[in-house]
């Protein structure tokens, strides 16, 4: 199966998550009841969605090739001395322990990596934990989560609500380039080196210090109050929740960071393109159709400024993406002689999008909860550790009360301050209007 140049970019790694249930009685009394449902039904789910039980292959100059081998997907068996409360803290979306999760060996050659990975964790309480971890290269959040509830839809004895789309013409998966010559890179700042910090010739330094993670939650009512001060003017549309917390983040971790007012900094955003292009993708897509996005500016402009300044620049870098801008990118890489300088695949350690730039990564419109395979839905769920300078991912609230989680990764010199200012700009605003 030939992939897109998106599968092809960017994460070819796994992204991890863990779901922690307390099954009844019923389903405890029989030790295995639980590990054959989960592996029969994988079984099932694996032949429409077969992609996921192949196997990566390079074909020269960076690129791959997806095999359709049916070489399988990992299931691992774990127990676990701890209850499952220890671990899971007070927030259903906290970190957790990596060896809740699948492991992969990123020195095999890439051939011999499942793409799908489960590992399920007996917990000494009763309670389980299904840890996840899928090939960013096969398929992007949106259908990492739609896989997973069809695979839970199969456990509980239902057909597959609707089957995958795995065409993946629609974004010239295999074909040659058009454009000659092609786009340019200058059109395209995702694809070219971001900003250093002043008096500094590489991120050397930055990414080797030691980082720390925290989870932050906005409440609806300050997510409104946030609202009201970016939509300070009368405009023709709205700052969108999310385009207001990307600004403040922006905002704040330039704060913490310290950074000069004559600083540049970036913001990456990831775009699903599903909507995007013309015509519109099934839902049902299965592969990668997240397009990052680079929103720039200068310290100086982002803090002196209003926070409608970086909402702008925000919805600015997302209005970018068109049909017509989606598809140059994709000509912009076919003509590429080779591809590896766009992957991270762990080689030389994650790509750093760290001081003086930031990652957010929206899961707010993801189905990331509510997964029943036959004993009641998950009771917590963990996120695998994003443990690189500036990466950070927002999430719904699992209780659906309006309020937006904010997983975030940062130097741990800088995180105290963060906290510090993330919420105290918030008040100050709020007093303000």
């Amino acid at each position: 199966m030939a992939l897109s140049e998106w599968d092809q970019t960017g994460c070819l790694t796994h992204v991890r998550t863990i779901f922690f249930y307390q099954p009844p009685n019923t389903w405890l009394s029989a030790p295995s009841a639980i590990v054959d449902t989960l592996k029969l039904s994988l079984s099932k789910a694996l032949v429409p969605f077969y992609p996921l039980a192949g196997r990566l292959q390079w074909i020269g100059n960076g690129r791959l090739q997806l095999q359709c081998n049916a070489v399988g997907a990992r299931f691992i068996e774990a127990e676990c001395d701890s209850s499952f409360n220890d671990l899971a803290g007070d927030s259903y979306l906290s970190y957790q322990p990596s060896n809740l999760f699948p492991s992969v060996d990123y020195s095999l050659p890439i051939q011999e990596l499942p793409l799908f990975l489960v590992q399920l964790t007996t917990f000494k309480c009763g309670g389980i934990g299904i840890g996840i971890a899928n090939s960013h290269a096969v398929v992007d959040g949106a259908g990492a989560f739609y896989f997973i509830s069809e695979w839970a839809r199969l456990a509980r004895g239902k057909p597959l609500q609707a089957a995958p789309f795995l065409n993946r013409s629609v974004f010239r998966a295999g074909q040659p380039p058009l454009l000659t010559p092609p786009p340019s890179l200058d059109d395209y700042p995702q694809y070219k080196n971001l900003p250093l910090l002043l008096g500094q010739l590489d991120n050397s330094e930055e990414r080797n210090k030691k980082t720390t993670k925290a989870m932050l939650r906005i409440m609806k009512s300050q997510m409104e109050q946030l609202r009201k001060m970016a939509n300070d003017k009368p405009m023709a549309r709205a700052f969108s929740r999310y385009e207001t917390i990307c600004g403040h983040m922006w905002r704040t971790a330039c704060k913490a960071r310290g950074l000069k007012q004559e600083q540049p900094t970036s913001l990456i955003i990831v775009v699903d393109s599903r909507s995007r292009i013309r015509p519109h993708m099934p839902r049902e897509y299965f592969g990668t159709a997240t397009f990052d996005v680079i929103a720039q500016s200068v310290v100086g402009d982002l803090l002196l400024k209003p926070l409608r300044f970086a909402a702008s620049k925000v919805r600015e870098a997302i209005e970018k993406v068109t049909n017509e801008y989606v598809m140059s990118g994709i000509e912009l890489l076919k003509n590429q002689n080779d591809l590896t300088k766009f992957q991270d695949i762990h080689k030389d350690g994650p790509s750093f999008d760290g001081n003086p730039n930031l990652e957010i990564v929206s899961w707010l419109s993801l189905p990331i909860h509510g997964f029943d395979f036959g004993w009641g839905n998950e009771e917590h769920m963990g996120l695998g550790s994003h443990v690189s300078d500036g990466n950070s991912v927002l999430l719904p609230s699992f209780e659906e009360d309006g309020s937006i989680f904010v997983s975030m990764c940062l130097q741990e010199v800088h995180m105290n301050a963060f906290k510090k200012h993330f919420y105290e700009d918030i008040k100050e605003m709020c007093e303000y209007i």
